[in-house]
C-alpha cells in the first residue's frame, strides 16, 4: 500500500533541514553494466543539484554500499531503480519511488525530483511506480523473470567454463566425433562438476522465479517444481522440459503461494503455515500437476523445438542469427536484449550451443562499434564521448552491450538502427558459420577463456558486424549534424526574397540624428580583436545613445513587451544582410519610429567598418550589394559562411548569439524573461511567453540554482523548434534559492522541444554540470571580457 502522507521526517536539525537527503538502490538481472550506470548516473545527477545521496549496489558480485538503519532514517526520499526483485520493508515511512533501472540511466534528473512527491510506502506495502511516460516499473512477471534469470546465470557461467575446460584440455579427438576426456581422470572429475553447474540451472531458475512472486514459502516448491520440469523420466520424456518447463513452474508455484497465503486459517496454524504447510501444500500440488498434467505438453514443445534448432542451417540459421543479433542490440541489456539471450542460454544445457553462439557475435558489437565511430570520425563527438568511447571498446571486449547506451542516450535515432544493423550482421554470419558458445555470455573474452568453438569465425563476425554499426553510426550522425546546422541556419535568403526573421535595430528617424547610429563588432577572425565602432547615418560622428537590437521568430508591432521589434515591413530599410554585424548584446526591446527610416544601407555598413569614424551614411538603403551575412545572426546563412575559428560550444546549440555578458535584470523571474528574449535571437522560438512560463513552472518544482553561484533554468517545451542555450552574467549576483545560499552570477538557460526532450536535455545539462564543478572553469568565465571571450572558454564544455 501507499499513502499521500505528509513528507516523512528526516534525522536533521533544522539547521540541516534545507540539504536533501537521498537514497538509491540500483539493480538489474545479470548485475554487471546496467546496476553500476544508475548508481553512477544517480550520484551525478544528485552532486550536481546539492543533494546528498547514498546508492546501494545489488550487482553480481552481492550488495555494496548497503544502506544501514541511520542512512534509511534521515532519509527524505528513496529511488529504487532495479528489473529485478528488491526488499522494499527497510524503507517503511519514507518516500519511494520505484522504476526500471534503465530509468536511473537516461533520466536521472526527473527521477530526483519525482521521488519529492512519491507515495510514502507503508509496511506490507508496495511503492508506486512513476507516471512518467517510460519511467513506470516493471511488471511483476518480467521482474520475477529477471530475478529468476540473474540467479541461474552464475551456473550455466561456471558450468560452461568448466565443462569447455574440461574438454579443451583434458579430451581428445574420438573417431566418433567430437572430444573425449579418460574416465578416472583429473579433467573427467572437472567436467562433472560442469554438470552439476548445469544440472543445478533450471531449478535455480524456477525457484527464484517463484520466490519473486511468492516469497520464502514459495521457494522449496520453485525449485523442486523445476528439478521435476528438467527430470523427464518422472513423466516418460527422454529430455524433459528444459528452461520452458522451468519458467511455467516457477510462475506456477509463485501465484499457488500467494492464493495459499490469502486462505483464513486459526491463529494457531498461522505460525507455521510459511515453514511447513505452504511449502508442502504447494510442493506436493505442482508437482504431482506438472507430473500428470502438463508435464508431456511443454516437454513435447520444447522437445522439437531443440530439433528444429539443431537442424537449422544456411539460409535458416542466417535468419534466425539475423532476427536473434537484432534483438540483442535493440535495447542492450533490456528487455527485448534478455529474452534473446535467455533464449541462448537455455538451450546450452541441451547440447544446442549454436543460438548461444550467433548472441555471443552479436552481444559485443554495439560497444565496439561506437567505440570505434568515435575514433574514426571524432570532429562529430566531444571530448568526454570519446572518453566514453574508449571505455565503451573495452566494456565491448569483455562482452558487456550496456557500453553502448550512453551513445544510445544521446543519439537514439542515429545509434540504435546503426546497433541493429551491425548486430544483424553478426548474428547472421555466426549462424552462417555455425559459431558455438558453451557460455551464457559474448564478447572477445569467452573465445580467449576456450567456450567457443569456430573462433575464427567468430571473430569474422565480431569483427564485420563492429565495423557496420561505427560506419553505419558515423554516417547517420555526420547527416544528422549537417541537417542540425542546416535547420539552424534556415534557408539561404535571396536578394529579393524577404527575410522572415530579421533583426530589428532601434535606430532612430531620419540621418544625421544623434542616436541614429549602429554598433558594430568586428570579429577577431573578420579583421583582428574585437572593437566596437559607431556608424553615424548623417557625419555627426557622435556615439548612439539607447540603441538595442532584438530578434524574434516572428515579428509584429505589439511584440515590444516581449523583447520583439517590428521591423515595419518586409524591407524595413534593412538591406539583404546589412546588419550581420550589428551587436546583439542587448535583448530589450526599441523604439522605432518609423518603418523605413534610419537604417544604413550596406556600403555604409562596410565603410564604417573599415573607418568607424568617418560618419558616412545614407538612408536610403537601395541599389548597394549585399554583404556577406553572418551564419550567427542571419538564420539564412549556409553554415559554409562561418570563419574556421568560431568554437563549437553544446553542439552549436550555445553561439556569440545568445551570450551576454551583463544581465539587465535583478530578479529570478526577470532574469528567466531576459534569457527568454537572448534566446529568441536565433528564430528557434515560437512563443517566448510560453517558454518563460514554462521555465518558471519548472522553478516551483525545485530551485534550478546549483550552488556555487551558478543556475541553469530549463525547459522542455514546444515553445521552442530547436534546442538552444543562452548564458549571461550578473555582476551583483541572482537570488536562486540555491542550497549553498549563494546568489547565481553564472546563468545558463537550457530550451529543449518536447519532442527531443528526453535524452538531449539530460545530455546538455550533464555536459554542462560536470564543467561548472571546475573552480577554474568558472573564474576564466567570470572573467571573460566580451562575448567572444566567453565562447571561447565555454568551448571547453564540448
Amino acid at each position: 500500500m501507499t499513502s499521500t502522507a505528509g513528507p516523512p521526517p528526516t534525522g536533521g536539525g533544522e539547521g540541516e533541514r534545507q540539504r536533501l537527503r537521498l537514497l538509491a538502490v540500483t539493480a538489474c538481472p545479470t548485475g554487471i553494466a546496467h546496476t553500476y550506470m544508475a548508481a553512477e548516473k544517480l550520484a551525478q545527477a544528485a552532486a550536481s543539484r546539492g543533494i546528498d545521496m547514498k546508492v546501494e549496489t545489488q550487482g553480481s558480485i552481492g550488495a555494496e554500499n548497503v544502506l544501514d538503519d541511520n542512512d534509511v532514517s534521515t532519509a527524505d526520499g528513496v529511488i529504487v531503480a532495479a528489473d529485478k526483485d528488491v526488499d522494499l520493508s527497510r524503507f517503511a515511512g519514507k518516500r519511494v519511488l520505484v522504476v526500471g533501472v534503465a530509468e536511473g540511466i537516461r533520466h536521472p534528473e526527473r527521477l530526483i525530483e519525482q521521488v519529492r512527491s512519491a507515495p510514502v510506502h507503508t509496511a506490507g506495502g508496495t511503492a508506486a511506480a512513476a507516471a512518467a511516460p517510460g519511467g513506470k516499473e516493471r511488471s511483476v512477471a518480467y521482474k520475477a523473470l529477471m530475478n529468476g534469470v540473474s540467479y541461474m546465470i552464475p551456473f550455466v557461467v561456471v558450468g560452461g567454463l568448466l565443462i569447455a575446460i574440461s574438454l579443451s584440455l583434458g579430451g581428445h579427438p574420438d573417431p566418433s566425433g567430437g572430444l573425449v576426456i579418460p574416465k578416472d581422470s583429473f579433467w573427467m572429475d572437472v567436467n562433472n562438476i560442469g554438470v552439476i553447474g548445469f544440472t543445478l540451472m533450471v531449478p535455480i531458475l524456477s525457484g527464484y522465479i517463484a520466490y519473486a512472486i511468492g516469497d520464502r514459502p514459495a521457494l522449496v516448491p520453485g525449485m523442486i517444481g523445476g528439478w521435476i520440469a528438467n527430470t523427464g523420466s518422472l513423466y516418460d520424456s527422454k529430455a524433459g522440459a528444459g528452461f520452458i518447463g522451468a519458467i511455467v513452474t516457477g510462475f506456477l508455484a509463485g501465484y499457488l503461494v500467494l492464493w495459499i497465503k490469502k486462505v483464513q486459517v486459526p491463529k494457531f496454524v498461522q505460525p507455521i503455515m510459511p515453514i511447513i504447510v505452504i511449502p508442502i501444500v504447494a510442493t506436493t500440488a505442482l508437482g504431482l500437476f506438472f507430473i500428470y498434467v502438463i508435464g508431456k505438453p511443454i516437454s513435447w514443445v520444447f522437445e522439437h523445438l531443440t530439433s528444429w534448432l539443431g537442424g537449422m542451417t544456411g539460409t535458416s540459421a542466417i535468419l534466425l542469427g539475423t532476427i536473434l543479433g537484432l534483438m540483442i542490440a535493440f535495447d542492450m541489456g533490456g528487455p527485448v536484449n534478455k529474452t534473446a539471450f535467455l533464449f541462448g542460454a537455455g538451450l546450452i544445457a541441451t547440447g544446442n550451443q549454436s543460438v548461444m553462439g550467433m548472441c555471443a557475435a552479436a552481444i559485443p558489437v554495439m560497444p565496439l562499434g561506437q567505440g570505434l565511430a568515435t575514433l574514426i570520425r571524432q570532429r562529430l563527438y566531444t571530448e568526454q564521448e570519446r572518453e566514453t568511447g574508449l571505455a565503451s571498446l573495452f566494456m565491448g571486449c569483455f562482452g558487456i552491450s550496456e557500453g553502448a547506451i550512453p551513445f544510445a542516450a544521446a543519439r537514439p535515432a542515429q545509434v540504435i538502427p546503426a546497433n541493429m544493423l551491425g548486430g544483424a550482421v553478426a548474428g547472421a554470419v555466426a549462424g552462417l558459420a555455425g559459431v558455438k558458445d558453451a557460455v551464457p555470455h559474448g564478447g572477445p573474452i569467452v573465445a580467449v577463456l576456450g567456450a567457443v568453438s569456430g573462433v575464427p569465425m567468430f571473430f569474422v563476425a565480431v569483427a564485420i558486424g563492429t565495423a557496420v554499426t561505427a560506419v553505419t553510426t558515423v554516417a547517420l550522425v555526420d547527416v544528422s549534424e549537417r541537417k542540425r546546422r542546416g535547420e539552424s541556419a534556415g534557408h539561404v535568403v535571396g536578394m529579393g526574397e524577404p527575410e522572415p526573421a530579421l533583426v530589428g535595430a532601434g535606430v532612430g528617424s531620419g540621418s544625421g540624428m544623434p542616436g541614429a547610429g549602429v554598433v558594430v563588432e568586428e570579429r577577431a577572425s573578420r579583421g583582428g580583436a574585437a572593437a566596437g565602432g559607431v556608424i553615424g547615418t548623417g557625419g555627426s560622428g557622435r556615439s548612439s545613445a539607447g540603441i538595442t537590437a532584438a530578434v524574434g521568430a516572428t515579428v509584429d508591432d505589439d511584440s515590444a513587451d516581449s523583447g520583439l521589434v517590428d521591423s515595419g515591413s518586409t524591407n524595413s530599410g534593412l538591406a539583404n544582410g546589412d546588419l550581420s554585424k550589428a551587436d546583439l548584446a542587448g535583448a530589450g526591446s526599441a523604439d522605432v519610429s518609423s518603418a523605413n527610416s534610419g537604417s544604413a544601407d550596406a556600403e555604409s555598413a562596410r565603410g564604417s567598418e573599415s573607418d568607424p569614424g568617418s560618419g558616412s551614411g545614407s538612408g536610403s538603403g537601395s541599389g548597394s550589394p549585399a554583404a556577406t551575412p553572418d551564419p550567427e545572426i542571419h538564420p539564412g546563412t549556409s553554415p559554409e559562411a562561418l570563419p574556421d575559428d568560431v568554437p563549437e560550444v553544446l553542439s552549436g546549440y550555445l553561439t556569440e548569439q545568445t551570450v551576454k555578458v551583463r544581465l539587465d535584470a535583478g530578479g529570478k523571474e526577470a532574469v528567466i524573461r531576459e534569457m527568454a528574449g537572448l534566446l529568441a535571437r536565433t528564430g528557434k522560438v515560437v512563443d517566448v511567453e510560453e517558454l518563460v512560463a514554462t521555465a518558471l513552472r519548472r522553478e516551483a518544482q525545485g530551485t534550478t540554482g546549483l550552488g556555487e553561484e551558478i543556475a541553469i533554468p530549463h525547459a522542455k517545451t514546444d515553445a521552442v523548434s530547436a534546442p538552444v542555450v543562452g548564458f549571461a552574467r550578473s555582476a551583483e549576483g541572482v537570488e536562486w534559492g540555491s542550497l549553498d545560499g549563494t546568489k547565481a552570477r553564472l546563468v545558463f538557460m537550457i530550451a529543449v522541444p518536447e519532442a527531443a526532450a528526453g535524452d538531449e536535455h539530460l545530455r546538455i545539462l550533464a555536459l554542462l554540470s560536470r564543467k561548472l564543478m571546475d573552480a577554474g572553469f568558472r573564474e576564466r568565465l567570470s572573467a571573460a571580457e566580451d562575448a567572444s571571450a566567453v565562447l571561447g572558454v565555454l568551448s571547453e564544455v564540448g
